[in-house]
């Protein structure tokens, strides 16, 4: 079971090349019928994970030099959310990422609380799922 390793056995390192292409897809094939550019929605994940990446790093370097105290992991997370909330909830967050996605758009022409339109009607209230057996007070 212990068996030595053998000097005659190597690693072979392996290089892939990962595309930062789209990969094509048929919008009629999806069964919610999303037609969204996937041009479109690949510069946004950039954008998003940029935005993420320079949020983590600002953090880590307010800890690093000791200007922000954090005493767990969950605190840490905390503070992220609430600092990617906020910029998303600016017209600054929104115009960065309206920007990487290629337009141009004055900042204060952003709607920072765009009205959902849906196609189908969405009941108001919904009950909640009963279990059968389940006792009730």
């Amino acid at each position: 079971m212990n068996e030595p390793i053998s000097s005659d056995l190597s690693l072979a390192s392996l290089s892939f090349d990962i595309s930062r292409e789209p990969v094509p897809s048929d919008p009629a094939a999806n069964p919610f019928r999303l037609v969204v550019d996937p041009v479109m929605r690949l510069r946004l994940r950039r954008a998003l994970s940029d935005l993420i990446e320079s949020h983590d790093q600002e953090l880590a370097r307010y800890v690093s030099d000791g200007s922000l105290a954090l005493d767990s992991y969950k605190e840490y997370i905390e503070l992220f959310a609430r600092s990617l909330h906020g910029t998303m909830s600016s017209r600054e967050g929104v115009g960065y990422l309206l920007e990487a996605c290629g337009f141009r758009v004055e900042k204060d022409t952003i709607n920072l609380r765009p009205e959902t339109r849906w196609r189908v009607r969405r009941d108001s209230v919904s009950t909640p799922p009963t279990t059968e057996g389940a006792q009730q007070s």
